[in-house]
């Protein structure tokens, strides 16, 4: 039964999560539609309690969102004036969750429900959507809940235990605390590990180009030289010694190009190509797929949906591809490649993160786009193009050395067809090193023979985009929750970043140590996984969302009420500062707030003084003339710089001041990335930028 209103001059109403979608929308639906925005979730879990009744058997107490009052008085409001109504949201759990939440409260039958959905935001896309209703699907809302009420059960019950035993402001979750585990027991890992000194043994050749050969057996067996007293004797050993080429080999390697984005890749691509963080790239991403107002194009969202697991493309994309790279490049770099998804059949419900016209080059869109925007785009558009493209081909040529017992290796290769990487980099290329025409049997002389000492290295830290591989390839999390693990740990200080690599802070390891005592469920990265199963098993149907709960919470109602129990308060270590309180005259120290560091008496509770840490960043304030400006946070945690001398001088910017004066009107100049400067007068009235 459709959901259709009495007057028929009443216009079909739309409604999608975020206004700059609506807005896109708007204008590919005309004047018979109006498109409103419900700006995310209207209705959730209480903030200021559990909000899951565990005595009736889990149930969720759902409440309309403090502060969406007026966004839900104005969508009943034109719920009621609408003849129609389409639930739009996005095409996942969540939006899905979204749509359920909007039927409830605007009061549609769950028969009338009109469902749509759309991998892609674009004019054909919308009216095809449109003109396919469905009713919700229970399975991706009890998906959502589930994830929703353990996430729920967990973290509203360890946070509060981390309070009152390690300190205020911390908080556990169920994906969160794993991969923190993760970066903890990787810091343990390098702390512990002992280097092993190792050697390597090198000859040096020429014939008509010097190259240089490797040992890498003797006598057949793979060899390992231990310390400097082997390394000495094998070069005795090949001192005045023959040698000569055993075996010539040569092979035309192939590499084929990856799969398009999903959107684990696509965060790591980003890392390592662009430098974006996981939470710059699915903001950037998410404005592309929304909308984004293209000269000669109109607004249009210019890549297909970003929260998808799935490597699958349709076969109109497939077949847009096929003719472009045919027309632009030629028949000899298409390649008709189809790509498998790992996982279960679920992940395939939406395509792989791909252009939504791929005729729209970067170059096309650049003038349209912000500088990173345009970052994004081009490699969205790259990927996708070099996935339905040939394989690169390369002569490779080895050559096996032999003298005496021992045997080194000789290997060089040349790119004779770039294929995919004609327009995508890998980054593993390297400069052709062919080797030299060689025969077998024939006799060389090395220039030199030497022997170098190494030792074996410990494991790499994680950078973000490790980590999220990492999740990805122990199956943890999902891709809408990649990006905010990564945020949350660092911004509650467990995390700290250091050349782009992740590194456990003390209190990290301390709340790690207690929940892997404690919680070895919550802990278990296998267990972490199985879980992700059941949801997924949810969705499907093949399993009730409750009975998840139940299973789970028999084990980690125990494991909470033994941890209440036994665990100690954790004095945390006092790090003493330079910095002596105005008030008493006491030591300050370095505490760990929910804003950052800040400075605190020692003297607490009687003297309760705590100060900011302000850095100095050697500009004189131009106000006052007397203090310096500093760089300071903001109660929520934003930075701004200020005068030293505040509260007598009230400077502030919220950009970093240079010592650089405006040549128009002489203020200090911010630096600040713009799109075509780094530089812009800090005088309001005055537009210089540079």
């Amino acid at each position: 039964m459709a959901t259709t209103r009495k007057n028929a001059k009443k216009k079909k109403l739309v409604i999608v999560e975020s206004p700059s979608k609506a807005k896109t929308i708007g204008k590919y639906l005309g004047s018979t539609y109006k498109v409103v925005a419900s700006v995310g979730h209207v209705r959730d879990l209480p903030k200021s309690k559990l909000g899951v009744d565990i005595e009736e058997d889990f149930e969720p107490q759902y409440i309309n969102i403090r502060g969406k009052g007026d966004v839900i008085k104005e969508l009943k409001k034109e719920s009621k004036n609408a003849s129609q109504i389409f639930l739009a949201t996005d095409p996942d759990r969540e939006g899905e969750a979204i749509s359920w939440h909007l039927a409830y409260i605007l009061g549609i039958p769950p028969e009338e429900v009109q469902r749509i959905e759309f991998n892609e935001i674009t004019k054909d896309k919308i009216k095809d959507a449109i003109s396919k209703p469905r009713g919700i699907d229970q399975g991706l809302v009890d998906a959502q809940q589930a994830r929703r009420v353990l996430d729920r059960l967990v973290g509203y019950q360890i946070s509060p235990l981390l309070w009152k035993k390690v300190q205020k402001g911390l908080s556990a979750g169920r994906v969160q605390s794993v991969a923190l585990k993760i970066l903890c027991d990787r810091e343990a890992e390098i702390k512990n590990f002992v280097p092993q000194e190792y050697w390597t043994v090198s000859a040096l050749f020429k014939k008509d180009k010097e190259f240089t050969a490797k040992l890498i057996k003797k006598n057949g067996k793979k060899l390992t030289i231990a310390n400097k007293e082997e390394n000495d004797q094998i070069l005795k050993d090949l001192n005045n010694s023959e040698f000569t080429v055993a075996k010539v080999d040569k092979k035309k390697r192939s590499q084929k190009p990856y799969a398009p984005f999903t959107t684990s890749s696509l965060q790591q691509d980003a890392s390592a190509k662009l430098g974006f963080n996981p939470r710059k790239t699915m903001m950037i991403a998410q404005q592309l797929y929304e909308g984004i107002n293209v000269k000669g194009h109109g607004t249009m969202g210019l890549v297909t949906y970003i929260r998808t697991d799935s490597v699958r493309i349709s076969s109109e994309a497939r077949a847009n591809a096929k003719t472009f790279i045919i027309n632009t490049m030629g028949k000899e770099y298409y390649n008709s490649n189809f790509y498998s998804n790992k996982k279960k059949d679920i992940q395939d419900a939406h395509e792989a993160i791909r252009p939504t016209d791929i005729r729209l080059l970067p170059s096309d869109v650049e003038s349209s786009l912000s500088s990173d925007q345009f970052k994004l785009y081009n490699l969205i558009w790259r990927r996708f193009i070099a996935s339905q493209m040939a394989a690169s081909v390369a002569d490779s040529v080895g050559a096996d050395i032999k003298s005496g017992d021992y045997l080194f290796r000789a290997t060089g290769s040349r790119i004779i067809f770039d294929g995919f990487r004609k327009i995508y980099q890998t980054g593993d290329e390297k400069k052709d090193m062919l080797l030299p025409e060689l025969q077998e049997e024939e006799k060389l002389i090395p220039k030199s023979i030497e022997g170098e000492q190494n030792y074996t290295q410990p494991p790499n830290r994680f950078t973000e985009a490790g980590l999220i591989k990492e999740l990805e390839d122990k199956d943890i999390g999902r891709p809408s929750t990649y990006a905010p693990i990564v945020a949350t740990l660092t911004d509650r200080k467990y995390v700290k970043r250091s050349k782009k690599t992740l590194i456990p802070t003390e209190l990290g390891m301390t709340v790690t140590d207690l929940l892997k005592e404690y919680f070895k469920d919550i802990l278990d990265v296998d267990f972490t996984a199985n879980m992700e199963d059941q949801l997924d098993d949810v969705e499907m149907g093949s399993v009730q969302w409750k009975d998840v709960i139940r299973n789970f919470y028999k084990g980690f109602e125990k494991e909470l009420e033994i941890a209440n129990k036994e665990i100690e308060k954790i004095e945390q270590k006092v790090v003493l500062t330079d910095e002596v309180c105005e008030k008493c005259g006491r030591p300050m120290a370095l505490k760990n707030g929910r804003f950052g560091e800040f400075l605190a008496c020692t003297g607490y509770p009687e003297c309760k003084n705590t100060k900011a840490i302000v850095k100095k960043i050697d500009v004189k304030c131009p106000k006052c003339g007397i203090g310096d400006i500093v760089a300071r946070k903001s109660r929520r945690g934003k930075l701004f710089y200020g005068c030293s001398e505040y509260p007598e001088c009230d400077q502030v910017f919220w950009y970093k001041p240079t010592n650089k004066k405006c040549p128009l009107c002489g203020s200090l100049l911010l630096q600040h990335k713009l799109k075509n400067s780094t530089l812009s007068c800090s005088n309001s009235e005055c537009k210089y930028k540079e």
